[in-house]
């Protein structure tokens, strides 16, 4: 088990990760192991790579300047293996970030295939509503919406995001049917993650703007509650609109102010700075593109549905 190269691994995962347990359990064995293995290989190269402490696992400057070097080596020696097999089959682990409302809605229906595709590939979710450390949290890919923050990452745009106003058929048969914008005001609102730091609605049609203040009576930090909440007949709810795309075609949810546009961001696949992306990420970049392909012809039919 401890030979050089599975050293080299166990000490990047440690170095991104910032902790032997985390890094062991991602590679099978216990953190005293972990611990082990990577003293011998600061023998081996005889330097300290880390800096240990009761709170952390942090690189020198030393660790930091050899884990520059290795990674490619690790990346080219993946690429190698991969190459080798001619199955174009996938292995080992791969970490993915995102929100979990957009991995509940967006990424889980759409996996099946990539994962029969890549059977010995394990894939590993990283699900926070908040932006993840990327490098800090070992994080081989990312799937994002909105304005990236980190400038030095490695962005694709894969789709758009275009933001909807919904309601269930209950609370309009009880509250009545917005026919324009200023109507909201009026009306019991939801608040999710996606209208966080929103201090009123904006809408566009034909070059005319409308915004609205609105106000959320109940107010959910999870896409998933805040969606319960709309089909529940507690009130209208904004959101992204692959969040509601089942409920649009079921019927539990009617889009309101079809005509008028409210938005959009864009949707990329993100790779971590300062480190080769592995075959495995690149693959789940694209296929993610070309799964996500349909989220336009989806919206579309949301809105004739809608009409």
């Amino acid at each position: 088990m401890n030979d050089r190269f599975f050293s080299l691994q166990l000490f990047a995962r440690v170095a991104r990760s910032g902790s032997f347990s985390v890094a062991g359990r991602e590679m099978g064995i216990s953190q005293p192991t972990a611990s082990r293995i990577v003293a011998a290989l600061e023998k081996q190269v005889g330097v300290a790579l880390f800096v240990r402490t009761t709170r952390a696992v942090t690189l020198t400057e030393a660790g930091s300047e050899y884990l520059s070097r290795i990674e490619p080596i690790l990346v080219a020696l993946e690429e190698a293996d991969h190459a080798a097999r001619g199955t174009g089959e996938l292995r080992g682990i791969l970490r993915v970030a995102t929100s979990s409302g957009f991995a509940i809605r967006g990424v889980l229906p759409r996996l099946a295939r990539f994962a029969d595709q890549h059977s010995a590939l394990r894939i590993e979710f990283v699900l926070n509503d908040d932006r993840q450390d990327l490098v800090g949290e070992s994080v081989d890919v990312a799937l994002r919406v909105g304005v990236l923050e980190d400038s030095t990452a490695i962005a694709r745009k894969i789709g758009t995001v275009h933001r909807v106003v919904v309601a269930a058929p209950a609370y309009l048969a009880r509250a009545g049917t917005p026919a324009a914008p200023l109507d909201l005001a009026g009306h019991t609102i939801i608040v999710g993650p996606a209208g966080r730091g929103m201090e009123g609605w904006t809408f566009w049609r034909d070059g005319k703007e409308d915004s609205v203040r609105v106000e959320g009576r109940f107010i959910l930090n999870g896409t998933d509650a805040a969606v319960a909440a709309a089909v529940a007949g507690l009130g209208i709810l904004s959101t992204a609109d692959f969040s509601v795309m089942n409920e649009l075609r079921t019927g539990q949810l009617a889009r309101l102010l079809p005509d008028w546009e409210m938005g959009s961001a864009d949707m990329n696949v993100v790779l971590p700075a300062g480190r080769a992306a592995k075959p495995s990420a690149r693959a789940f970049s694209d296929f993610m593109a070309t799964e996500f392909r349909d989220l336009e012809a989806a919206r579309n039919e949301g809105k004739r549905i809608a009409r």
